[in-house]
């Protein structure tokens, strides 16, 4: 295989876009997978690390729809971790600058979709089904730790799950920092993947005014109920701006991915109305935001 050597004299010149997808087993990489094949690019499954810099040579030297190339990594590898660490320096040492997904979710998730499909997992052996998670969690820790982006499907269908990818992948500069504003309700838990979080318990719980209940954040008459409360103007303007002013530092650093987790009790209405201001904030102030609503609907 020919060295690869760029023209360019910028780094962010070199037009071949990779995404490098790894996670634990079960965590839905092959939808990741698919869904990157539906806004254009390139994926290649089962990937050894070993050939990750190979593949990338090739997709630069072919052009055309191969300029935008996934990989999906083959974790069962006991050297995956080391390979893989090693294969992105050298991407990088070339003058590609791949962008690493990991996929996860929650341990008793991952188990009922095994048990659900009847299959063991890779790394189980003679143990149990959790004996090959806890493994496959410890060869994966430095990839996880080394990501830009780690998307948690534990409470995504398959569809929220594309729409994701669709959102991180499917157009727009993607240099540009990407700001997910996510609201989630507290009693589900923190959302693993929140680089910001904001609870919004502070403000008086819709839930409790009976003509309220049963309306969500999205609509109007919740959304005005909360954002004219006292406190709440303040609080999405003081977190928008701390973003705003962070937004171009994370960027230089090679940050692409910001996950703000906006929360109240239920993820039902404080936090959505909350998440759906901040995010025209932010767009107000010509940055990349989307909304989305983790627990809506949960209750």
């Amino acid at each position: 295989m020919p060295e690869f050597v760029s023209d360019a004299t910028d780094p962010d010149e070199v037009t071949t876009d990779l995404v490098v997808v790894t996670g634990v087993s079960g965590g839905g990489r092959s939808t990741v997978a698919r869904a990157l094949e539906n806004v254009g690019f390139y994926v290649v499954d089962n990937l050894p690390q070993a050939l990750m810099l190979d593949m990338a040579q090739l997709a630069f030297q072919a052009g055309g729809a191969a300029r935008r190339t996934a990989m999906v990594l083959d974790v069962r590898s006991r050297a995956f971790s080391t390979d893989l660490a090693a294969a992105i320096h050298a991407l990088r040492e070339r003058g590609f600058s791949p962008r690493v997904v990991f996929v996860d979710a929650e341990d008793d998730v991952l188990i009922r979709r095994f048990e659900s499909v009847r299959r063991s997992h890779p790394l189980q052996g003679d143990g149990r089904l959790s004996d090959g998670i806890a493994a496959e969690r410890k060869l994966l820790a430095e990839a996880r730790e080394q990501s830009d982006v780690i998307i948690d499907t534990s409470h995504l269908n398959v569809n929220q799950l594309r729409r994701r990818v669709e959102e991180l992948f499917g157009g727009e500069d993607v240099r540009r920092l990407r700001i997910t504003v996510l609201s989630f309700g507290f009693k589900y838990g923190l959302p693993p993947d929140a680089d910001y979080v904001m609870d919004a318990r502070f403000l008086p719980n819709p839930f409790w005014v009976p003509d309220l209940r049963d309306h969500t954040g999205l609509e109007e008459a919740v959304s005005t109920y909360v954002l004219d409360q006292e406190g709440a103007g303040d609080f999405v303007k003081t977190y928008a701006g701390l973003i705003a002013a962070t937004a171009p530092g994370f960027e230089r650093e090679g940050k692409r991915y910001l996950t703000v987790a906006v929360g109240c009790t239920g993820g039902k209405h404080r936090s959505v109305a909350i998440s759906e201001e901040l995010t025209a904030q932010l767009r107000d102030m010509r940055l990349s935001a989307h909304a989305s609503h983790r627990d809506l609907g949960r209750e």
